[in-house]
């Protein structure tokens, strides 16, 4: 029977053979221990992972250094461990180190080994994912494209190929983290290292060479003796010592824990929002969802959640997996820009302030479970002898609230909710009542918009025939294997020969193009006149090309200009995907259908924009730029534009263009698609963000190239901002957590007893509460910027707030009926406070007259 108040690793020693000792249980541990005595020794038990032999919990946060820009970096990090954060976690992205093979780059947004270091410097530990295969919703998984050109290569199997790149990988990024001594047994932040990720739906697909391969990825990975745990997600079986974690939503419902009962219940992907994809309409998960799975997580033995993504970031240039859009989890606790996602970010640093307080039960405590009714119940983990105590009391039910009796008290619980009693008597959280503020992104106009207004255009040359190409197949090639991911277009080209028999005898009939591709898009032009464009999906990349064309006797000429949006990021065979078009037919002839897919088709990768670099300073005057024309396909359009004053993040409104790329000053800022609009009507992103670090003072350059037509002198420069901020409180929520201290092995009340919650409001940074634009005590209704009065309304609540608010960066108020003058008899009354307040930046400071 294993004892669960020893670690299983163990503890370092002065002693070289207990070191010896210690590399038997973690192969390699003493290797890299013996690089210094003044590390951490990262150890574990099935209770929780260890610093130094001391169990702990840990709250992480994913963050991907690439889609970020780097001045973001310090303020991220910041903003997470004020958040209640004291991990970060991020992917090492393979195929944004070394793009060509042996030719790498850690520079700017790539530097992981700043990026580990500033989280250093914020005293907070972080978790590698090296993989190499990530997913991430990121081109390729993150595997280079010159790895499918490896001689007999398969992607994730038992594959000799394939195992030594990887393992080359998978060692250069080690060395490079050890160099700079970024292992917790070094003095360094990381205490657990991941290889390989989701990899059990694979292992199926394999079989036995799938079986082979993880414990081979296993082995090697615990060779390189970084002297942390290493760990596979999704991985039951994982293999020897590594840890096996859960990705999901629910892990606290859905999953068992490893077979190994030794082993801490990790949790390396806690869902904070979908992803999105080009076509998907608005979808987000509330905080409070995110606060119960938490809750149950650690209500059943877990010590460690990672949110994915605490801040998603952007997928700049061409990062991005097939139809996935640049911004990424904007619905994650810090937003695209990031900036503070309320409530999520408050409730959530709300709820770990609260498992914090329950520490010392949580990880020495006596676990057991008491049934409280149907779908009810309490988890309790307890020190008797130390009179530490904490019971999560949850109730599972969707739809009806519930009252239950524990340990002689009753406890109000909503449904679908948890409630911490951290003495076991005390609430001091619950996961449906949040007391964090809310707030509102608003998009400011601003004058650069107007300012020098002046957009020039560059027409993609003209529409290429057959015989200009140099690539010539029967077939046309797969997409993937001609831009080997350096472009995402290429121009399909063909040219046939119609006899006046072949012609539609009726005047009124258009033979009908139909081209086949599997994806992701294409724009079609018969005989150098554009007839229109299509695209696939992403559950659906295949997709045909309809359009009516103008042909003529004699030879004719098409040209398709096919596109990807990324390639594909998981699945078996990865290396196989193809792209491109496939069957092309002329419908509609009196002589029937032609078949045109083996007519013989000409190739040309690339633009002539791109060929020439024409979104940068050195290469734009290699064409001549002329005033421009609106809504033409295939063209390229820049104009001139000073940055924006202050320091709000800009966004592009590219609403009325259509699909394409964006550069500023040469740099790839994202691909955008307007024109594919979802079920509710709308496009899935319109607004696109553009870091100031891209930026420059003055004259900055614009440069789009615009595949459909769009309106480019109707493009706004925006700046964002979260100034509108509010509060939503009931005077009967049971508690409210910044209310609560512990003293030893008590719960004590900070304000001596008064246990009314408190309503916060603040302010981002450098700015104060300029006005407050509604403030209403009873039973008002609505959400942030779209409060109502109810019946049951204080009038005097606005003079109230106004007092004790106005030209302050934050302030709090009690909700209480007699501080607002309340009727707390008024028939339907919710004892509700519902505040929204306008920050700005504080005003300078008025100049003292002369003496």
């Amino acid at each position: 029977m294993h004892d669960m108040s020893r670690p299983r690793l163990l503890l370092l020693v002065a002693a070289a053979a207990a070191l010896v000792a210690a590399a038997a249980l973690v192969p390699g541990a003493a290797a890299a221990w013996e690089l210094t005595k003044k590390g951490t020794v990262v150890t574990y038990d099935r209770r929780s992972l260890m610093i130094d032999g001391r169990r702990e919990i840990f709250f992480s946060g994913s963050i991907h250094y690439p889609r970020s820009p780097p001045d973001m970096w310090p303020d991220l990090i910041a903003k997470s461990k004020e958040g209640g954060l004291n991990v970060i976690e991020t992917y090492v992205f393979w195929n944004v180190h070394e793009t060509d093979k042996g030719v790498y780059n850690f520079e700017g947004r790539n530097d992981l080994v700043k990026f580990f270091k500033l989280i250093q410097e914020h005293d907070m530990y972080a978790v590698v994912r090296i993989g190499p295969f990530i997913q991430a919703e990121w081109n390729h998984g993150g595997l280079p494209y010159w790895l499918r050109e490896v001689p007999d290569i398969v992607f994730r199997t038992n594959n000799e190929p394939f195992k030594t790149h990887m393992e080359q990988f998978v060692k250069l990024i080690v060395n490079k983290l050890k160099d700079a001594n970024l292992f917790a047994p070094q003095g360094g932040p990381i205490i657990l290292a991941q290889i390989e990720n989701e990899y059990q739906h694979l292992e199926a697909v394999f079989k036995e060479e799938g079986t082979k391969y993880i414990h081979w990825a296993a082995e090697m990975a615990l060779s390189t003796n970084i002297g942390v745990p290493w760990i596979m997600c999704k991985q039951t079986k994982a293999p020897g010592d590594v840890i096996p974690t859960c990705n999901g939503r629910n892990c606290g419902d859905t999953w068992p824990g490893p077979m190994n009962k030794s082993l801490p219940l990790l949790w390396t992907e806690n869902w904070t929002a979908q992803y999105r994809v080009f076509g998907d309409p608005p979808s987000q998960r509330s905080a409070e969802d995110i606060a119960f799975a938490v809750s149950r997580f650690f209500s059943v033995g877990g010590t460690m959640t990672n949110y994915y993504m605490y801040h998603g970031g952007t997928n700049f240039g061409r990062t991005g997996a097939a139809f996935v859009m640049p911004k990424y989890y904007d619905e994650a606790p810090l937003d695209e820009f990031g900036m503070h996602k309320e409530p999520k970010w408050g409730h959530l640093r709300d709820l770990h302030q609260a498992l914090k307080l329950c520490k010392k039960a949580l990880l020495w405590g006596t676990a057991s479970t008491q049934a409280l009714g149907k779908q009810l119940e309490a988890r309790v983990f307890e020190l008797p002898e130390q009179k530490v105590c904490v019971a999560f009391l949850s109730n599972h039910n969707t739809k009806d609230d519930a009252t239950v009796a524990f340990r002689g008290q009753n406890y109000f619980v909503p449904r679908h909710s948890i409630s911490i009693l951290a003495d076991c008597k005390t609430v001091v959280f619950n996961t449906q009542h949040v007391n964090a503020q809310h707030n509102q992104r608003t998009f400011h106009f601003t004058d650069q918009t107007v300012q020098n207004n002046m957009w020039h255009m560059f027409d993609e040359e003209k529409v290429p025939k057959y015989k200009q190409a140099k690539i010539r197949t029967r077939k046309a090639e797969d997409l993937y294997n001609l831009t080997k991911d350096k472009t995402d277009y290429v121009w399909y080209t063909s040219s046939f020969k119609l006899e006046a028999d072949d012609m539609p005898f009726r005047s009124n009939i258009r033979p009908v193009l139909e081209v086949n591709s599997h994806g992701h898009a294409m724009v079609a032009f018969v005989n150098n006149v554009f007839v229109g464009y299509g695209h696939g999906t992403k559950m659906n990349k295949a997709f045909m090309l309809e359009k009516a064309a103008n042909l003529k006797k004699g030879v004719n000429h098409i040209a398709v200009l096919a596109s990807t949006l990324g390639m594909m990021d998981s699945g078996a065979y990865l290396e196989h995907r193809l792209a491109g078009i496939d069957r092309v037919q002329i419908q509609g002839l009196d002589a029937g259908t032609l078949d045109l897919t083996n007519n013989g088709w000409g190739h040309i990768v690339g633009l002539v924009g791109e060929q020439k670099e024409i979104y940068s300073e050195k290469g734009m005057g290699s064409v001549t730029w002329k005033p421009a024309v609106n809504d033409k396909p295939l063209v390229w359009y820049k104009r001139h534009f000073d940055m924006p004053s202050g320091e709000d993040p800009v966004v592009l409104d590219l609403s009325p263009m259509g699909k394409g790329m964006v550069y500023v000053n040469g740099i790839g800022v994202c691909r955008y698609w307007i024109s594919y609009k979802h079920a509710l009507g709308r496009p899935s992103q319109q607004l696109y963000h553009m870091p100031r670090s891209f930026l420059r003072e003055k004259d900055n350059v614009l440069v789009l190239f615009e595949e459909e037509g769009g309106k480019p002198d109707a493009i706004m420069i925006l700046t964002v901002k979260r100034d509108n901020i509010c509060t939503y409180i009931s005077e009967r929520n049971p508690a409210h957590i910044r209310t609560w201290e512990r003293k030893g092995s008590q719960i004590s009340v900070k304000d001596g007893g008064n246990v009314r919650p408190q309503a916060t409001l603040e302010c981002p940074p450098k700015k104060v509460i300029q006005q407050v634009v509604f403030a209403s005590y009873g039973n008002p209704a609505g959400i942030c910027g779209n409060y109502t009065f109810g019946s049951c309304h204080a009038p005097g609540a606005k003079d109230v707030v106004d007092k004790a608010c106005l030209g302050k960066p934050s302030c709090s108020l009690p909700v209480a009926a007699n501080v607002f003058g309340g009727d707390a008899n008024c028939p339907g009354t919710t004892a509700t406070l519902a505040v929204q307040a306008k920050c700005s930046k504080r005003p300078p400071p008025t100049p003292k007259a002369a003496q």
